[in-house]
């Protein structure tokens, strides 16, 4: 199960979506900008998802093949893995 750690705020601020911390994890340099795609999976993966369900969920929002869309949420995942937002 994908589950994103505590601390973290999902906000749209001019324009742009991102990531920005809270409570204890006041680090500015976990700020992030994430574009629509990645805003779609953070909002799924903060309610708790298995990988398999997020590759169906990206497949039926966008137009996508399934490696396409495995290999998108393979590296999303990595990303957030590397830099500690995830359990």
């Amino acid at each position: 199960m994908l589950q994103l750690k505590p601390g973290f705020i999902l906000r749209e601020i001019a324009g742009e979506t991102v990531v920005i911390p809270s409570g204890t994890e006041l680090d500015v340099n976990m700020m992030i900008t994430l574009n629509d795609t990645g805003a779609f999976l953070w909002k799924h993966i903060a309610n708790g998802i298995e990988r398999e369900m997020l590759i169906s969920l990206l497949l039926s929002e966008y137009d996508a093949n399934e490696k396409t869309a495995t290999e998108a949420v393979d590296a999303f995942v990595a990303q957030l893995r590397e830099n500690g937002f995830l359990l």
